[in-house]
């Protein structure tokens, strides 16, 4: 009787341990950024933050999402990579917002071809789409964003849809979609490197990210989770470990930084 109690609290132990670790691998991705956003609609300003995360989280959570249709992973790795996509969204509504509201002069852009009457965006008339590399993801209305990103799902859903029994084009999308989340801090890494300094990079964010890598990728290796996934975790929690020694360094050894606008907070910004 003793060792049946025993075996049916270890059980549940062990299904509430894996709830919570399901629970904080599907948020967890999440929360760095809602400081972030807090803040942008507090001060509403957005210089802070690069919308190009948002443009690399959206493509690497996108193609995740395909690879689980050729490669079977974990259900809560596929919920986190939805609730990352709608928290990407949101991000990008309101730094587009933002900026448009305190951009009043600055000329227009759409992702679309828009109606030369548009007055109040004065969106200059394309025959089709603006793709002017120098305003890529740049756009100044939500439904751009949101257009485009329809866009990219709809051919990689297509081209996915005619590749899917092809072992190679399954296991290489798999890695594309890791590889581009597990490159998201090289950026700021090289940033930090041009100008000899981290000010204006908040340390909090960073250690936030350190954190949660560091528990994605022992989720991954935990669970057996296709090899991409580890690999990539293990290349991402080395980088946001060399932006931490970067902090040390330039605080001990201060360089004479680059002339740049430093800013009060800071996301990974390409």
């Amino acid at each position: 009787m003793e060792d049946e109690l025993f075996q049916q609290l270890m059980y549940v132990l062990n299904q509430l341990v894996s709830w919570v670790a399901a629970g904080a691998m599907v948020f967890g991705g999440v929360v760095p950024y809602i400081p972030q956003y807090r803040d942008i609609r507090r001060t509403q300003n957005a210089e802070g933050f690069s919308i190009y995360v948002c443009l690399v989280l959206l493509v690497a959570n996108i193609l995740r999402i395909f690879f689980r249709f050729g490669r079977y992973f974990e259900t809560p790795l596929l919920w986190q990579s939805i609730i990352m996509i709608i928290t990407m969204l949101i991000m990008l509504n309101l730094c587009t917002n933002v900026r448009v509201a305190t951009e009043l002069n600055t000329k227009r852009r759409s992702f679309i071809a828009t109606d030369s009457k548009d007055e109040e965006l004065k969106i200059p008339k394309k025959l089709f789409l603006d793709f002017d590399l120098n305003y890529f993801w740049l756009w100044s209305r939500f439904v751009d964003y949101l257009l485009c990103v329809l866009s990219f799902t709809a051919v990689a859903a297509y081209v996915t849809y005619l590749l899917l029994d092809s072992i190679l084009f399954v296991e290489t999308l798999g890695f594309l979609a890791v590889f581009t989340e597990a490159m998201l801090g090289v950026p700021q890494l090289y940033c930090n490197y041009q100008n000899k300094s981290t000010e204006g990079m908040s340390i909090k964010m960073v250690c936030m990210w350190t954190s949660g890598d560091t528990f994605k990728t022992g989720y991954f290796l935990v669970t057996q989770a296709p090899v991409q996934f580890w690999i990539c975790g293990l290349l991402q929690v080395c980088v946001d470990f060399a932006i931490l020694f970067q902090v040390y360094y330039y605080s001990r050894y201060p360089q004479k930084p680059a002339s740049h606008t430093a800013h009060p907070t800071s996301a990974k910004a390409l």
